[in-house]
């Protein structure tokens, strides 16, 4: 049986739209996919929608190859989204991806907040180009990463206060994670994302990281960064322990590989202007290995 079947998915164009939010995940989110494919196949369609919406209104705002303006993209984010979120509210959807995403969140009573919140984070990409503080950032986190946690865990497993908590400071770890990797990236979309009070405490400036020379301050910045990312890991781990048991290997892999982009930033000397921090295929292998046989053996017990 297929995924689609084992989720008891039906009809042609419903089928449609998990397929194409399916390749979304596939294309887009490598590290993501490996780690969804530990889950059981029952589970899978659901985290691709969450995941192809995402994607999707990403790929709006973040478009390099787009001859739209700002306020271009933001009318197009704007209409799309309106769409999904009239969706939400009715249930129903012509849209090649809010159809999945409508069914997944009418399944698991996805609170449709979570939505508006991302959206929003969205439409601060248009128009923000930096944060001077942490509190300033996490606006903008929350929305765009703390909430895809939220969403997923009724998916994953019984929402407590507790597990909902660990969702929002691993995806909170999984974006500062990102922005660390991606300083380079987002200077060239005009953002900074790492906040500049906290730049500052090390003697960093935007103007440096202009400059892309690495410095020992810029260091010193990076590994203050690289802390945070650890401390809200640690700090979430205990939470994957209240999901659901065919659930945990999936999210332990993402987290062990998301949150160890920092090791990778620390093997490149963190060099993030001339190298890019990728996770090894051996790494990637070793830890879908022990992940593959963890998600085995949770659903023979």
């Amino acid at each position: 049986m297929s995924e689609l079947d084992k989720a008891k998915i039906s009809g042609s164009q419903l089928r449609a739209s998990y397929t194409e939010c399916k390749r979304l995940n596939s294309l887009h989110g490598k590290t993501y996919y490996l780690a969804t494919l530990l889950l059981p196949a029952s589970k899978r369609p659901f985290v691709h929608a969450l995941y192809g919406f995402a994607r999707y209104a990403d790929e709006i705002v973040d478009d390099l190859a787009s001859t739209l303006t700002p306020a271009q993209k933001a009318e197009h984010l704007r209409t799309w989204s309106d769409g999904v979120m009239q969706g939400l509210a009715s249930g129903k959807s012509e849209d090649a991806i809010g159809m999945a995403l409508i069914d997944t969140v009418n399944r698991f009573a996805i609170p449709h907040q979570h939505f508006i919140d991302f959206l929003h984070s969205m439409e601060m990409d248009l128009t923000v180009t930096h944060y001077q503080t942490y509190d300033d950032l996490y606006t903008y986190i929350y929305g765009s990463a703390a909430v895809i946690g939220l969403e997923m865990v009724p998916i994953l497993g019984d929402p407590t206060p507790q597990a909902l908590e660990a969702a929002k400071k691993l995806g909170v770890a999984f974006q500062l994670a990102n922005f660390i990797r991606d300083v380079g990236e987002d200077l060239e979309r005009g953002r900074v994302y790492l906040p500049l009070d906290e730049l500052a405490e090390h003697g960093v400036t935007r103007e440096m990281l202009e400059a892309r020379v690495l410095t020992p301050e810029i260091i010193s910045a990076l590994k203050f960064q690289i802390e945070r990312v650890r401390e809200l890991q640690r700090e979430a781990a205990p939470g994957i322990a209240l999901l659901d048991k065919t659930s945990r290997p999936c999210i332990r892999a993402a987290s062990e590989l998301y949150c160890g982009i920092v090791d990778e930033v620390e093997k490149i000397g963190y060099d993030i202007f001339n190298k890019r921090a990728k996770t090894s295929t051996l790494r990637r292998a070793r830890v879908a290995g022990v992940a593959y046989i963890g998600a085995l053996a949770s659903r023979i017990r």
